[in-house]
């Protein structure tokens, strides 16, 4: 017996790789009619940004847990985080403004590979600054390295307040060691016009403390919760804090008082989902 000759095994392969191709080709384009759709319903070309953190969130994380294969997992996020971000942008134009006060290379990095080319890209000199421009859009993100740094002074406290932009996510949706956007940031966005499309695994808020006791500590790892960030103010320390979604504001407002540190201010400014990891870059 002889074996089938090289060249025509190549032919074939070659013919079911192009096959494949075609075919997501054509889902993509079904996608889109779809998306055309999404738009006479939501009407969302006229109501801001498209973005629903909650439901990536969710859909990364299936991804990643039946992902298999030799394809890395770093180029299936990719390709699913320019799909996603791409329709989103062509649901309701948006531009993502990002803090290059640490460097624009991770920043840039984390816009492109989460949002893609497509979505126009815009450095700031600082979180404030960020803050203010998506304040001031339409529908815009906005995205800044949790570690600001002690110089960057209390910048969440622009979040605080009716009407403000609000983070509703953290990125990546998917860590894990060698990540090609792993910078951990936080994405802001004017308040969402759909709430339930909110991600409150973790709620974050802006606290205030005229007097800060060694006791707080304790009491704050009691209840699951984390200091993000801290800034000293005048007659008092600032500080950006990340609790469970379960644990209601009260009952952190209760636990600091009776160890002798109040809140003055207690401010919600957003929220996002449980963090997601993975070992390695295959699954």
């Amino acid at each position: 017996m002889t074996s089938p000759a090289p060249t025509a095994d190549l032919a074939a392969l070659r013919a079911e790789i192009d096959r494949i191709d075609a075919a997501m080709h054509d889902l993509l384009m079904e996608r889109g009619r779809i998306i055309d759709r999404l738009i006479a319903v939501k009407r969302t070309g006229a109501s801001g940004s498209a973005f629903r953190p909650g439901r990536e969130a969710s859909m990364m994380r299936a991804i990643a847990e039946r992902h298999a294969g030799l394809l890395p997992l770093d180029t299936v996020e990719g390709i699913w985080r320019v799909i996603i971000a791409t329709f989103t942008y062509v649901q309701a134009p948006f531009a993502v403004h990002a803090d290059v006060s640490g460097g624009d290379a991770p920043m840039r990095d984390s816009a492109r590979f989460h949002f893609g080319f497509t979505v126009p890209y815009r450095p700031h000199p600082s979180a404030k600054a960020v803050i203010a421009a998506v304040a001031d859009s339409r529908g815009d993100l906005g995205i800044f390295r949790l570690d600001q740094g002690v110089t960057a002074g209390p910048w969440w406290e622009g979040l605080a307040g009716e009407g403000r932009p609000k983070v509703i996510a953290r990125l990546p949706f998917i860590e894990r060691p060698g990540h090609p956007a792993g910078t951990p940031v936080f994405v802001i966005a004017r308040p969402l016009d759909d709430p339930s499309a909110a991600q409150r695994d973790w709620v974050l808020y802006a606290a205030r403390f005229e007097r800060w006791r060694e006791g707080a500590e304790a009491v704050l790892a009691e209840l699951g919760a984390e200091v993000v960030a801290s800034a000293g103010l005048r007659g008092g320390l600032g500080q950006l804090l990340a609790l469970p979604g379960a644990v209601d504001p009260e009952t952190l407002r209760n636990a600091l008082a009776a160890c002798g540190a109040p809140p003055a201010r207690l401010d919600e400014v957003g929220s996002h989902a449980a963090r997601f990891r993975v070992e390695g870059t295959r699954a």
